[in-house]
Parts: structure tokens; sequence; C-alpha cells
């Protein structure tokens, strides 16, 4: 498990090593978001399809009169 090993390298009493590991925590969090969903979602994702169609000139709206 990667856990202990972390716990074990970062300096410190247990109360500073909870908040290293939030700080720790957070900045992969960032990463993640900044970084690497937006290139998956540009890169690895297929497009979206579109499933809004154009109306045609004599579909009407039921709101209109």
């Amino acid at each position: 498990m990667i856990l202990p090993l972390v716990w074990r390298l970062l300096p410190g009493p247990t109360a500073l090593k909870v908040l290293e590991l939030l700080v720790l925590l957070l900045a992969v969090v960032a990463a993640l978001f900044t970084w690497v969903f937006p290139w998956i979602a540009a890169e690895v994702l297929p497009p979206p399809d579109s499933t809004v169609a154009l109306p045609t000139p004599d579909h009407r709206s039921p709101l209109l009169p």
C-alpha cells in the first residue's frame, strides 16, 4: 500500500503528518482537475453527439398560436 510508505517518509509529529498529507492530497486533486481530466476530455473521449435538432420550417412550436 502506498499510504504507509508516504506516512513513514513524511517528517514531523502525527499532527504535522496529517496536515502534510492533506496538502499532498489537495495538490494531487488540483493537478487532476487542472491537467489530467481536461486532457482526457479533449484527447481520449469521443466528441459528444448533438441531440438538439434544428426546427424544420413546417414544424411549429406548441407554445405559438
